[in-house]
């Protein structure tokens, strides 16, 4: 490109500083070392790595990296040749080819610019977008609308929604259950006093069976809430802390991903831009001085890379975890449910059906008699009062035994 001028520019390093190095690798059976180079003769002074491959002896060694400048193949130098021609000179050499670098000291807060943040923020917008939007923009919508994870968390909120519909339908199912609860046990009071007062051997006998009975149901009651309140517990938890946590890591997952397109992006602009400048026969100055803008954002996609692949993995396994946790502890939370009330329902039929008291024979006349004599006919105002009272002394007994059995919310 600067064939043309009658001096040489000098390298512009941008103040990154580089280290010379070597390192031998070993090629694989189809005689490769799994990397791409760019630069070189007639554009560029400096031949470099553009990309190191997954699962190669580049990438397995760790040693080169992208961005690192090429000086050597078996201690023969490569300066003024093009990258073809290094590619052969790899090629050329058998089973083991020693390569000579200067690695890139590269800071990669360096390479993240406000263009690289602004793309990231694009990236972002177009997962809403139509496809026609996404192209004028400039970005590609296949790695973003094809994502598994997107869905993942798609499906996420919903699973959300169905454990906070779990959690507040059995909210209002254990807070039926208790005033049902109140009110077996009223009902045992009331059999209770009648069964006392009443004057017939047999009557009385009878309302105190029923009232036993009453209070045993009572007694189940609060037994089936004592075993069911936990679900209550275990759902919160899956709902408030394991569904969240995972969001987090999607969403952080999502923020690495973005980064790592907004540098393939990159990348590809700059390419675009070094082929116009080709095909117009202009000069481009990064590219005459050594490309190491280029390089610098070839480092840190590859880093980039790095993380979005490693991220993936972990959310990958969260999530399959989640997944298993949710069905393992959604079956158990039913079984728990349907078993503690289908014991209820058992034990109280028994209770129900041993107490089989009717029909109780009552000598109105005696018992009018005996009421009138003992009881004074009120307006209601001193039994309502008795009876808040009563309440209210239930309720401090109740927080002084430390048991709550229904949430206040």
């Amino acid at each position: 490109m600067f064939s043309d001028l009658d001096f040489d520019l000098e390298e512009d390093k941008l103040g990154i500083p580089t280290v010379p190095g070597t390192v031998t690798l070993k090629k694989d059976q189809q005689n490769l070392i799994g990397i791409s180079i760019g630069g070189g003769a007639q554009y560029c002074p400096c031949l470099y790595i553009v990309q190191v491959f997954d699962n190669t002896p580049a990438s397995v060694d760790g040693t080169l990296a992208a961005g690192d400048e090429i000086t050597g193949v078996n201690c023969k130098s490569v300066k003024g040749k093009t990258k073809v021609e290094v590619a052969k000179m790899i090629q050329n050499v058998k089973e083991e080819v020693t390569i000579h670098y200067n690695k890139l000291q590269a800071d990669p807060k360096q390479g993240k610019s406000l263009d690289i943040v602004l793309k990231k923020v694009k990236h972002r917008l177009v997962e809403n977008v139509s496809s026609g939007t996404a192209d004028a923009l400039g970005l590609s919508r296949a790695i973003l609308c094809n994502d598994g994870l997107v869905k993942r968390l798609e499906e996420l909120e919903r699973t959300a929604e169905l454990y906070k519909g779990l959690m507040e339908h059995t909210r209002r199912l254990l807070r039926a259950f208790f005033d049902l609860s109140q009110t077996h046990r009223a009902f045992g009071d009331v059999f209770s006093v009648i069964g006392v007062r009443e004057p017939q051997p047999s009557a009385s006998e009878a309302f105190v069976k029923f009232a036993d009975a009453h209070r045993n149901i009572e007694k189940f009651g609060i037994r089936m809430l004592k075993t069911i309140k936990p679900m209550l517990n275990d759902l919160n938890t899956y709902l408030n802390k394991a569904i969240p946590d995972t969001k987090l890591t999607i969403r952080k997952y999502l923020d690495v991903k973005f980064e790592y397109l907004s540098y393939c992006l990159k990348v590809k602009e700059m390419d675009d831009e070094e082929y116009s400048c080709i095909a117009l026969g202009e000069p481009l100055y990064r590219v005459g001085t050594g490309n190491y803008e280029y390089r610098l954002v070839l480092r840190c996609r590859q880093e980039a890379r790095a993380r979005f692949a490693k991220m993936r993995k972990d959310v990958l396994e969260k999530v399959e975890l989640l997944d298993q946790k949710h069905v393992q502890d959604i079956v158990f939370q039913l079984q728990r449910f349907v078993s503690t009330m289908s014991q209820y329902y058992t034990d109280c039929y028994a209770v129900l059906r041993d107490a089989d008291v009717f029909p109780i024979e009552v000598d109105l006349a005696r018992t009018t008699l005996t009421y009138g004599q003992k009881d004074i006919f009120t307006d209601g105002a001193e039994d309502e009062e008795e009876e808040e009272h009563q309440d209210q002394k239930e309720k401090i007994q109740t927080e002084e035994n430390g048991e709550k059995l229904i949430d206040d919310a």
